[in-house]
């Protein structure tokens, strides 16, 4: 079993909503994935990710969508494109990801508690 987190640590993660403003394929990466621009409000601003979510999305179904992502990681380049922030998902029971979102429209920059 692994080793409890405490409630200290789960605080140092930053969750937040966020509208998707723009999706693009991202065929440069070496799994399938997505470009995605998410907009978390005033403060955040628009951030980017690269999702791995193809087999669920295409990039014009998600533009619109809220999702939830960690905004206080550090940033990675992944073929080239900076991904800012980690969109977060579940698996499916095949495994590919199934985006987590507000079950009710929230504003973008809602902090997750």
């Amino acid at each position: 079993m692994e080793t409890p987190a405490t409630l200290d640590e789960f605080d140092r993660i930053d969750i937040r909503a966020g509208t998707v403003v723009d999706a693009k394929p991202f065929p440069e990466a070496r799994k399938p994935s997505i470009q995605l621009w998410v907009d978390f409000g005033e403060g955040i601003g628009i951030r980017r990710s690269s999702a791995q979510v193809t087999v669920h999305y295409a990039p014009e179904t998600l533009i619109g969508r809220q999702v939830m992502a960690v905004v206080n990681f550090a940033p990675r380049r992944i073929a080239g494109f900076m991904s800012e922030v980690l969109v977060l998902g579940a698996p499916d029971e095949a495994g590919a990801v199934v985006l987590l979102r507000p079950d009710q429209p929230v504003p973008n920059g809602a902090r997750m508690f």
